[in-house]
């Protein structure tokens, strides 16, 4: 059982899922902060006003919220295959 936990967590740390919302997640945080902390006169008024950072730092954290909640929801799967057939598969054409 432990073993099977194992295996499960170690798939799902390399699902393409959770790696494209750490990284959606870590630009996302990035951007926010530089939104709120880092927001010139001379950077609102380029944008009309509009704080450019802030919106696409807090778009970006959607969507990593939304990518690592569907890995987390569907999980991959990964089954168990016997060795005989593993041996059979690595033996090579005949």
């Amino acid at each position: 059982m432990a073993d099977g936990k194992r295996r499960f967590q170690i798939s799902s740390a390399f699902d393409i899922r959770t790696i494209i919302g750490a990284l959606m997640g870590i630009y996302g945080v990035i951007l926010t902060f530089l939104g709120i902390f880092n927001a010139t006169d001379a950077e609102l008024a380029k944008a009309d006003g509009f704080n450019v950072n802030l919106v696409n730092g807090l778009i970006l954290l959607g969507v990593a919220a939304v990518f690592v909640l569907w890995a987390f929801l569907r999980p991959l799967v990964v089954e168990d295959v016997p060795p005989e057939v593993l041996d059979d598969h690595q033996s090579g054409p005949e």
